[in-house]
């Protein structure tokens, strides 16, 4: 919890050369207590964190010099007042919308589902970072419980990736979104959209729309087109043009919602859309390789446009972040691997690594248990990070580039001479994947079973 906890500090898990030895809380979960070390003098400091009225957290009181952890702890006694009232709202602030709060709407199937056994640790921790957005708009809670559900969520989990790599978040201007920036100095406004289908359907129940069977289609054709048109509807409001953003880097984060599924499919279409290039696979010397493809438009009698990133036309678009784990199954499974307890629940990742091997054409299968330690040793934390499938797809002509340090924690899609080059933080990358909810006391889902297709009828999300 006091990673979540920490998640609300303006740049969330960026202590610099204090970083936390321990930490306190009331059973209530209204004050945090933190104690920090210097990396090199050893002196001891502290941050005091209360709840205010409307739940949002609220730094008290920061504080250093302590001689020993007891002294320390004494001083965060005093600081964090358990059992009194909560903190107040500070001047000319309106309280935060409680996301529970329905007045009167009906909401959407898939924000009901919040509220299921299987959904419920989903449902709290879009309610803690729900808290810990620094200003969101007005509309944000009725977005949330309605139609727009998707928008939000992907902003809740941009601000969580963000924070998780020690970035400070605000958002002091109703346009872009975030604006973020590191110790560095390097900073970036950020923009965050969903590609949304053309007709609505149910995503809680909508049949998967499988991909493509032809690889040209894959890189050029209705996906692509649908991320050249969310793409292109944003850029026509000229975000880069308004006086707080000229000069900085201005970056577009995309989720993808545009047809059932279609998530385990289209990174390939936004890649063929922004670069002009895919990729097939021929035989040479006897062997499959692939080979780069090249498109000047996409699929379709609109002809749009391949290539959005193969010249200077659109140099004020700095990068496009992308994911492919947008989804409920990513707040549950976050929480799953890093302790929550999943109550009598059993949450199997499935889906294909992303195999590194020199010349490989496949990823490699997996099926896991999220709670368990083969899954956690994926990622040098111990469990699954907010960051994990972050991609950032680089504008070669950007006019403000975006350098890579901003967003360490990501993986980095960028030209070196005409070819496109991956860089990426964590050696377990994931091309595509779906997360099953089953009860504990059923056998636990093997890889063979679903390679074979002999699985039983399970809810999967």
């Amino acid at each position: 919890m006091f990673r979540v906890i920490a998640l609300a500090l303006p740049a969330g898990h960026a202590f610099g050369e204090r970083p936390p030895v321990a930490a306190w809380g009331d059973t209530a979960g209204r004050t945090c207590g933190i104690v920090t070390r210097h990396a090199e003098t050893g002196e001891l400091g502290l941050i005091a964190m209360r709840r205010r009225v409307d739940d949002v957290w609220t730094e008290t009181a920061r504080e250093v010099g302590f001689r020993s952890l007891r002294d320390a702890e004494r001083r965060l006694e005093a600081l964090l007042g358990i059992g009194a009232p909560p903190e107040p709202l500070p001047p000319n602030t309106a309280p935060r919308a409680a996301l529970h709060d329905l007045q009167g709407r009906t909401p959407s199937a898939i924000f009901g589902s919040l509220g299921t056994p299987s959904h419920r640790i989903a449902g709290s921790i879009l309610n803690q970072l729900y808290l810990a957005l620094p200003n969101p708009d007005r509309n944000w809670v009725g977005d949330c419980q309605t139609g727009n559900f998707h928008t939000r969520m992907w902003e809740a989990q941009l601000l969580a990736a963000f924070r998780e790599q020690g970035l400070h978040v605000s958002q002091p201007f109703e346009s872009p979104d975030f604006h973020i920036r590191n110790r560095l100095g390097g900073e970036a406004w950020v923009e965050a959209v969903t590609a949304n289908p053309e007709r609505r359907f149910d995503h809680m129940n909508a049949p998967r729309v499988p991909p493509p069977s032809e690889r040209e289609a894959l890189f050029f054709g209705p996906a692509a087109l649908r991320f050249a048109k969310t793409i292109g509807n944003k850029l026509q409001r000229r975000y880069d043009q308004l006086p707080h953003v000229q000069g900085k880097p201005f970056i577009l984060a995309v989720a993808d919602f545009h047809a059932p599924g279609s998530m385990r499919w289209s990174r390939e279409g936004l890649a063929g859309y922004l670069y002009g290039r895919g990729a097939e696979v021929v035989v040479e010397d006897g062997r499959p390789v692939a080979r780069a493809t090249y498109a000047t438009h996409l699929h379709g009698p609109s002809r749009f446009p391949a290539g959005l990133f193969a010249n200077a036309d659109h140099a004020e678009l700095s990068a496009v972040i992308f994911s492919n784990a947008c989804a409920i199954s990513k707040l549950s499974r976050v929480m799953v691997s890093a302790g929550a307890d999943p109550k009598g629940l059993r949450y199997t990742r499935i889906g294909k690594f992303f195999n590194r091997t020199e010349g490989a054409l496949q990823g490699d299968d997996f099926c896991l248990d999220v709670a368990s330690g083969a899954y956690r040793a994926l990622w040098p934390q111990g469990h699954e990070p907010w960051s994990a499938e972050i991609e950032v797809f680089h504008n070669p002509f950007a006019r403000h580039p975006v350098p890579h340090e901003l967003l360490p924690e990501a993986t980095h899609w960028f030209d070196v001479d005409g070819e496109t080059i991956c860089s990426a933080y964590y050696e377990t990358g994931i091309l595509w994947s779906e997360t099953w909810i089953t009860d504990a006391e059923r056998p636990p889902i093997r890889l063979e079973d679903i390679l074979s297709g002999d699985i039983p009828a399970l809810k999967k999300r």
